[in-house]
C-alpha cells in the first residue's frame, strides 16, 4: 500500500457512515458501572479496547470483565489494547471479579483476557477459577468465556473447560488471507483447532466465535471463514465492522452496508449456526445473553 492509498483509506475512517456514529456515554448507570469496576481494581474490555458499544451495555448494568491485567503480550494490528510486558498476576482478581458481580447484580457476564503468552497455561488457571467462584458464589449467574489461543495448549484449554463455562468463545478476527499480516503471532489453524477441540471434549459447551470484515477481505473469503467455523461445530458467530482504533493501526478497506450484514446472517444461519449477530456495530460480546 502505498502512502496516498494510506490517505485516501484514512480520510474514509474520518468520515464514517451514519449507521457507524454512537452517542457518547451520559447515563448513571455508565457511571455506578465504572466506580464499582475502579474500586475492585478491574478492568473492563468495553474501555480499554473503546468498543463503541460501551454506552448500550453499561447503560443496562453488564461489562465484559478482563482479566489477567491490562498489558497483551501480542500486538495485534487492529487492537487497541496496550501491548508490553505485563504485571504480575493477582492472585485475588477471581475473587474481586465475584465480589464486582454481585455488587452490579449481574446474572451473565462475560470474561475475557489480554493474552499472555508469558504464562506458561496462557493464564487459564485464573480463568478456571474464575468461573469456579462464580458458580459457587452467584448460583443464577450464566458465565460465558472469551479465552485467547493459549498457544495451542490443549491441557490448559482442558482445565477451563472442566470448570464449567457455559459458553466458550475464541474469536477467529480476521479472514484466512490476512490472518498473518492481523494477528502475526497468532494461528489460523490452531484457533480452528481449540474451537474444534471444546466439541471434542465436552459436546454440551456451546462454542461461539466472531470476526470482523472491512480490513481488505473478499467476499469469498468472509464465506469460506464462516465455512471453517461451522465445520468445527461452532454454535454461534458474530460478524461486525472494524473501525481504525487510531492511525497507527491497519487501517480500513470498507465499510460495510447494515444490508449487507444480513445477507451474512442470513447465510450463516442456512449454514447451521444456532444464533448469529451480525451488524455495523456488533462485537463479540454484543447482546451475549440474549444470544444464549
Amino acid at each position: 500500500m502505498n502512502s496516498k492509498d494510506y490517505v485516501s483509506l484514512v480520510t474514509r475512517i474520518i468520515r464514517k457512515p451514519e449507521w457507524l456514529k454512537v452517542k457518547l456515554p451520559h447515563s448513571k448507570e455508565f457511571n455506578r458501572v465504572k466506580r464499582v469496576l475502579k474500586s475492585y481494581n478491574l478492568h473492563s474490555v468495553c474501555q480499554e479496547a473503546l468498543c463503541p458499544n460501551i454506552t448500550e451495555c453499561f447503560h443496562s448494568g453488564t461489562a465484559t470483565f478482563l482479566v489477567l491485567g491490562d498489558i497483551c503480550t501480542r500486538n495485534c494490528r487492529y487492537c487497541n489494547i496496550t501491548s508490553g510486558i505485563p504485571r504480575p498476576i493477582d492472585e485475588e482478581e477471581p475473587k474481586h471479579l465475584t465480589d464486582a458481580v454481585k455488587k452490579l447484580g449481574l446474572q451473565y457476564i462475560v470474561i475475557t483476557s489480554v493474552t499472555r503468552d508469558d504464562l506458561s497455561d496462557g493464564g487459564a488457571e485464573i480463568f478456571a477459577r474464575c468461573v469456579e467462584l462464580l458458580h459457587e458464589h452467584i448460583t443464577d449467574c450464566r458465565v460465558e468465556v472469551l479465552i485467547p489461543d493459549l498457544h495451542g495448549n490443549w491441557d490448559a484449554l482442558d482445565s477451563i473447560i472442566a470448570a464449567g463455562p457455559d459458553v466458550i468463545n475464541h474469536n477467529m478476527e480476521t479472514v484466512k488471507p490476512l490472518f498473518e499480516s492481523i494477528r502475526p503471532q497468532g494461528d489460523y489453524r490452531i484457533s480452528l483447532e481449540l474451537l474444534r477441540r471444546i466439541k471434542d471434549r465436552k459436546k454440551t459447551v456451546v462454542t461461539k466465535s466472531g470476526f470482523m470484515i472491512g480490513l481488505g477481505e473478499e467476499w469469498n473469503d468472509i464465506l469460506a471463514l464462516m465455512k471453517d467455523l461451522a465445520d468445527v461445530e461452532c454454535d454461534r458467530l458474530t460478524i461486525g465492522q472494524y473501525q481504525q482504533p487510531t492511525l497507527n493501526h491497519w487501517p480500513v478497506h470498507k465499510y460495510y452496508h447494515p444490508g449487507e450484514f444480513d445477507d451474512l446472517k442470513q447465510i450463516a444461519e442456512q449454514m447451521g449456526f444456532q444464533s448469529v449477530e451480525a451488524g455495523p456495530l456488533v462485537r463479540s460480546s454484543y447482546h451475549a445473553a440474549r444470544m444464549a
